[in-house]
């Protein structure tokens, strides 16, 4: 499996007030904007802020996720599934138009593993 890109996923309880901390407080540039969230450069990495799938009021916050391109996700999902690896969540197009399939690691930190269609907007060279 080739990992083609990578990016921590965070689901704040306010997500407008962390918008605010990331990039006026911290001076994050953006990276990209879509109807759900916001994705800023970190250095060599991306931190993408989602509106959706906010927890609950009065649970705990979301601990985060690493978010992992692969190039066939379904052959990733066989090929982890081989090694003995426990999916959390089947591999599966997204309203948003990613395919994902979700993954635990030993701690519990969610992996969401993510194939880009050839017709999703990330792949549309945008200059």
């Amino acid at each position: 499996m080739d990992i083609l890109a990578s990016r921590v996923l965070l689901r704040p309880a306010d997500y407008h007030r962390s918008v605010t901390f990331y990039r006026d407080t911290i001076g994050l540039a953006i990276a990209r904007e879509y109807s759900g969230g916001t994705v800023f450069y970190a250095g060599q990495s991306l931190i993408e802020l989602a509106a959706h799938g906010t927890p609950a009021p009065g649970s705990p916050p979301f601990p985060g996720a690493l978010w992992l391109q692969v190039r066939d996700l379904y052959a990733t999902q066989s090929e982890l599934a081989d090694r003995g690896v426990t999916i959390c969540r089947e591999a599966r197009q997204e309203p948003w138009g990613l395919h994902e399939m979700h993954v635990a690691d030993p701690d519990g930190v969610t992996l969401i593993f993510v194939q880009v269609p050839e017709d999703h907007p990330l792949r549309r060279d945008t200059r």
